[in-house]
């Protein structure tokens, strides 16, 4: 059952060349829902009108185009303090991120208006390291983002053997992840420690299954993994794909509880509460999908379709397609993944109720003492 090669979270990467901004309009939401927040943050930093600099990290910003305008919002709230102050914003994701249409929608490409044609004396610049790895200086950084990303595990610690999802997995897959979670969690958290200057803040909006039970893709309609599950496991009873290639279906992800993930921040004798960081504010909240309520107000079954799957697409499409055998024909790989993707499209058309992505998170503030 279990493929413990590192080779495993290789296959997770975003739509490339600016369309997972294009198709994720609830990761947007979700950051435009985080802004308030983030803006106190800043407030509780109580930043000095003579600052040399102030330095904000988003990490797992994917392009950067669903984050535009929080950090328009918090060169805004700087500059009420000090108008010239210098304002850094460094870019961080994974090595396979494209890195280009992160550039370039920056820049202003295509359809995305960016805080640079409003804001002088501000800094954008990429580091190479995700979020698993200290990315910028020690004590260098004042303000730390990061939304929809630190779900993503550093490696897949097994393979579900009747699921595509922890949320599905058994009791003994289930502690593995959570494990594997645990662990990564605290090394994110200690990154971030060294990283922090005293004072600076986080504001971290991640994945959860909150206290009733709700997580992505389940809110009281249709089970959003499960039909994932469905789905590849139809495609097997069909011979279309193997067992093996089914296994390796696996998402690399896990979906922490408030008390996971507040643990290792209230815990004095953990290693992150010894490195200063300190839990300020954490509450979960649902952002309704987009398409769904879009939806609701038009009934166009067509429209819905065609939004939802491509947002569904965008961020599992590549883990799905690194499972399948790659001695398989290019082609033949390829047919497949959209065979899937149709196959749950005609699903959404055939019956739209309950179907949907809203997204399930946890909200947080905490500090560096």
């Amino acid at each position: 059952m279990s493929d413990h090669s590192p080779a495993q979270a290789d296959n997770v990467t975003m739509s490339s060349g600016g369309l997972y901004s294009l198709a994720t309009k609830g990761a947007k939401d979700v950051i435009d829902k985080a802004t308030p927040q983030v803006l106190e943050a800043i407030d509780r930093m109580n930043p000095e009108p003579e600052l040399s600099e102030f330095h904000m990290v988003d990490m797992g910003c994917a392009d950067g185009g669903t984050s535009l305008q929080m950090v328009e919002a918090v060169i805004q709230k700087v500059r009420q303090a000090g108008t010239e102050t210098p304002i850094r914003v460094t870019y961080s994701d994974q090595p396979r991120n494209d890195f280009n249409a992160l550039v370039g929608i920056i820049h202003g490409i295509s359809d995305f208006d960016t805080y640079l044609n409003r804001h002088n004396n501000v800094f954008p610049s990429c580091s190479g390291a995700s979020f698993y790895l200290q990315g910028v200086p020690d004590l260098s950084v004042d303000l730390g983002f990061s939304a929809t990303a630190m779900h993503w595990l550093s490696r897949k610690p097994c393979d579900i053997a009747n699921h595509v999802h922890m949320v599905g997995a058994s009791k003994s897959e289930l502690q593995v992840f959570a494990e594997q979670a645990r662990t990564d969690w605290e090394t994110i958290l200690l990154c971030r420690a060294r990283e922090l200057k005293p004072g600076g803040r986080l504001v971290l909006v991640n994945f959860c299954i909150d206290p009733d039970g709700q997580y992505l893709g389940n809110t009281g309609g249709i089970n959003m993994f499960d039909t994932f599950h469905s789905n590849w496991s139809q495609m097997l009873d069909q011979k279309r794909i193997s067992q093996h290639e089914y296994a390796r279906m696996t998402l690399p992800q896990y979906y922490n509880t408030i008390e996971e993930f507040s643990e290792p921040l209230v815990d004095t004798d953990s290693r992150c509460y010894r490195a200063g960081l300190r839990l300020e504010k954490i509450q979960t909240a649902v952002v309704r999908c987009p398409f769904a309520a879009e939806f609701e107000s038009d009934n166009d079954t067509k429209n819905f379709a065609d939004g939802l799957i491509p947002t569904i697409r965008s961020w599992n499409e590549s883990t799905f397609l690194g499972a399948l055998d790659p001695a398989r024909p290019t082609d033949e790989r390829n047919q497949l993944i959209e065979d899937y993707y149709e196959l749950y499209r005609q699903q959404v058309l055939d019956d739209p109720s309950g179907h949907g992505m809203d997204y399930v998170h946890a909200y947080m503030t905490i500090a560096r003492v």
